[in-house]
């Protein structure tokens, strides 16, 4: 962060509303979260680069906001709720209300400091929102596809099935703008093609992963594994060792990457090998597939930091 950064400004994020709060000097105001309101706030904020402003997360209300901020030249972190809401019960901070919530999360910047984000690129911008689209509809048809199998009237297993077939649809027209989108960027075709070349990595895995996971290839293996959720944390006390579990992280690249060691599994010597080798030394399943997944997210994030692709023989080596 900007050694210039003197003010920490909390944002706390509705539908319609942002209320804020500046520290050390708590200022606080409320405007709508709408392009007026955030040009009032652009004008009433300290000068950029002398603040670093936090958001959380909610769900894509936080994202005119954000993008207009880093436009304007701010330092802009965007972080997770559930942290800035532990670390306000850690101070005592129990009442919940916007007002309270932007004081916390000013609070939580100005002590934690979290890393600010980066511009986002429009095409990239897009390529999460078809992604993120596309798992929704996906998410749709198979509980649709569970309610066929419990239906028994006739009329609703004929709307049941016509709904399903236009979700199918609806995906396909999903599916074939994101390999338009992905054809017309030269980076993004790129990391696409780069990551389809390890055994296991579809196109559908290779799509999220440029989409939801922009920092593979940035970070190294302690801090993707961490981001993504797949490094296990430690629960000891004295002389008690507890199991080891992962927390947290994005669970939608989770599950991709999930799918994608499955197949992994069976068809890249790497993550065959590692995987048969816990399995014999009587690793439970789930262990088992955790450590794959974190050692295949550790190949992609190799391959895209070194600009690179799949060999064998050097993954086995320093994957």
């Amino acid at each position: 962060m900007d050694a210039a950064v003197n003010s920490f400004v909390g944002i706390d994020v509705a539908k319609d509303s942002l209320d804020v709060c500046v520290l050390p000097d708590r200022r606080r105001w409320t405007t709508t979260n709408d392009r007026d309101g955030v040009g009032r706030l652009l004008e009433a904020l300290p000068a950029a680069g002398a603040c670093l402003v936090v958001l959380e997360a909610t769900g894509g209300y936080q994202r005119t906001v954000v993008a207009e901020l880093i436009a304007a030249g701010h330092q802009v972190a965007v972080v997770n709720p559930r942290q800035v809401r532990d670390f306000a019960r850690g101070l005592g901070l129990l009442a919940k209300t916007d007002r309270l919530d932007a004081q916390a999360i000013a609070r939580f910047g100005q002590q934690v400091q979290p890393r600010p984000a980066q511009k986002v690129p429009e095409k990239q911008d897009r390529l999460e929102q078809l992604v993120a689209r596309r798992r929704q509809l996906i998410e749709l048809r198979a509980a649709e596809k569970c309610r066929l199998e419990t239906a028994s009237t006739k009329f609703v297993i004929k709307n049941v099935r016509s709904m399903i077939e236009q979700l199918g649809k609806f995906i396909r027209q999903i599916e074939k703008k994101l390999s338009e989108l992905v054809d017309s960027d030269d980076r993004l075709q790129c990391r696409a093609a780069a990551l389809q070349t390890a055994p296991g990595v579809g196109a559908v895995t290779a799509v999220t992963l440029v989409a939801e996971l922009p920092e593979l290839g940035r970070l190294n293996r302690q801090e993707i594994s961490a981001l993504v959720g797949v490094a296990p944390f430690n629960r000891d006390s004295g002389k008690f060792h507890g199991r080891r579990a992962i927390w947290g992280g994005r669970a939608a690249v989770r599950s991709v990457l999930y799918m994608a060691t499955l197949t992994a599994r069976r068809c890249n010597p790497v993550i065959r090998t590692f995987g048969q080798r816990l399995q014999a030394a009587g690793k439970p399943f789930k262990v088992v597939m955790v450590a794959c997944m974190r050692k295949l997210l550790v190949i992609l994030n190799t391959i895209l930091k070194n600009n690179s692709t799949w060999n064998s023989n050097h993954q086995l080596n320093h994957g």
